[in-house]
């Protein structure tokens, strides 16, 4: 009982639940935040674990948080539930969207409330809670998340069965608020661990002009609102690191930030906290452990599932597909290309997120003449339009994979030659429509001939061919 008096139990691990609340790594740290959501977050956290409500859904179920400002690194349209920070007339609350959600039949969220008040949170979370328990879809568990309550509903219903349950809380009672989150709940501390001063960081001479040093310098650090701190944040291709390489990331941050590891669904690392003064040093030290990469969130920062190595649903290896990617697309210099998006899953499920990404990618597979062949169903034009709201890709066609990069250049190519003044990608894409890119990489789709690389996929040496087990991530 001892464990458990303290919460470390199997209850809720995974399965049925509300899943880890999530907010922005860099929650707290960025000027322009609208506010720090971390403390909504515990307490959202707090209040629907171990709760009877919660603890066998028809489905699991994702809430995230993000603090506002130029970049919504948390993809909120994509959650069961978005809660953006808003300040109105000097009140704090949060814009709130639902029923977002990926997989093979994708669901763009919703707008719920353009300002729900602070005080409303937890109410209004239950209130979404129970609509999800009592409505969502026990008998078929590949249609069991709340976005299939929205398609097959209507968001007006939803909508109404929302405020009827809101109503029935703020006069009944629900779920209440915690009034304080115990130390270590979630990694929270109220004494924050001592930063580091580098004191075990390289040691350097005077350093010549570096211009290694000067791009990671440019893409990978982000100054902090805390005057004389800085963010770094590390390349993981493909999300892949060796143990020495997490060890390395572990030190820096103990000896030289705030002794925190922030990771994001870029499947990139964070380390804030580090003195301006120490960046060159802790540059060194990421070089050292091959962790030095510049080009952070850019259109080489590519993001993929881990495909077909390792995972039962892959029907492709999509970490493979990235690289060459990314070596394709490294030399393009124009500032619009090297913000682009590439996101790659090895099957329709969308752990990769391909909906979500300017070029988008997920595995499938077609036998030509009589053998297997590898192939990905090419996406445009993911990302967030003028309004802030995020939107999937166009579906384009499915393409060789060993041909993927060659689309790839095609697209990029004519956008760099066509685009409009001001014009973004995704503006591009509408404007041209899916029959305009069918017919630019037709070729592509049908070659005339096969090659035998083309009977590969990307880093075999061997034919193709299918290997599927069972999973948990189809819907």
């Amino acid at each position: 009982h001892k464990l458990a008096d303290v919460r470390l139990t199997t209850r809720e691990a995974c399965y049925n639940t509300v899943r880890n609340i999530t907010a922005s790594p860099l929650a707290g740290l960025l000027a322009n935040e609208v506010f720090d959501v971390q403390p909504y977050v515990r307490k959202v956290a707090l209040a629907f674990l171990h709760n009877p409500l919660t603890d066998a859904m028809p489905r699991k179920f994702k809430i995230a948080f993000f603090g506002g400002g130029e970049r919504d690194d948390m993809a909120l349209a994509i959650h069961d539930l978005g809660l953006t920070a808003v300040i109105r007339d000097g009140q704090r609350g949060f814009r709130t969207v639902l029923g977002g959600g990926l997989g093979p039949l994708p669901n763009e969220a919703v707008l719920l409330d353009e300002f729900l008040p602070e005080d409303k949170l937890i109410p209004r979370t239950e209130a979404i809670l129970r609509l999800f328990n009592q409505h969502g879809n026990r008998g078929n568990k590949n249609k069991a998340r709340l976005k299939f309550v929205l398609r097959e509903r209507g968001i007006d219903w939803v909508k109404e069965t929302i405020e009827a349950n809101y109503a029935d809380i703020l006069a009944n009672g629900g779920t209440p608020e915690p009034a304080f989150v115990p130390e270590n709940f979630g990694g929270f501390r109220l004494q924050p661990f001592p930063l580091g001063e580098g004191g075990q960081l390289p040691i350097l001479g005077s350093t010549p002009a570096d211009p290694a040093f000067d791009r990671w310098l440019e893409t990978n650090v982000q100054e902090q609102k805390h005057a004389g701190y800085a963010i770094v944040t590390i390349r993981c291709p493909q999300g892949n690191m060796v143990s020495s390489q997490m060890r390395a990331v572990a030190n820096i941050a103990r000896d030289a930030g705030d002794s925190y590891v922030r990771v994001g669904i870029d499947q990139n690392l964070m380390i804030a906290w580090i003195p301006v003064h120490n960046l060159r040093r802790v540059h060194a030290a990421l070089q050292a452990a091959g962790l030095a990469d510049a080009g952070a969130y850019e259109i080489t920062d590519t993001v993929s599932c881990p495909g077909g190595y390792s995972c039962n649903l892959a029907l492709t290896k999509s970490m493979n597909l990235a690289a060459a990617i990314s070596q394709a697309v490294s030399d393009y210099r124009d500032p619009q290309v090297r913000k682009m998006s590439v996101k790659i899953s090895g099957c329709p499920n969308s752990c990769g997120q391909h909906w979500i990404a300017d070029l988008g990618f997920y595995g499938n597979s077609r036998k030509i003449n009589g053998k297997e062949v590898p192939y990905y169903l090419m996406l445009l034009g993911g990302g967030h339009d003028r309004e802030g709201m995020l939107k999937f890709g166009l579906a384009i066609q499915s393409l060789p994979a060993r041909l993927a990069t060659v689309a790839v250049r095609r697209v990029i190519d004519h956008f760099m030659q066509d685009r409009q003044p001001g014009e973004s990608f995704r503006e591009y894409v509408l404007r041209h429509k899916v029959a305009f890119f069918k017919e630019m990489t037709a070729d592509l789709a049908k070659p005339a001939e096969f090659t035998e690389e083309m009977y590969m996929d990307w880093g075999d040496d061997v034919a193709f061919s299918l290997q599927l087990g069972r999973g948990e991530c189809a819907s």
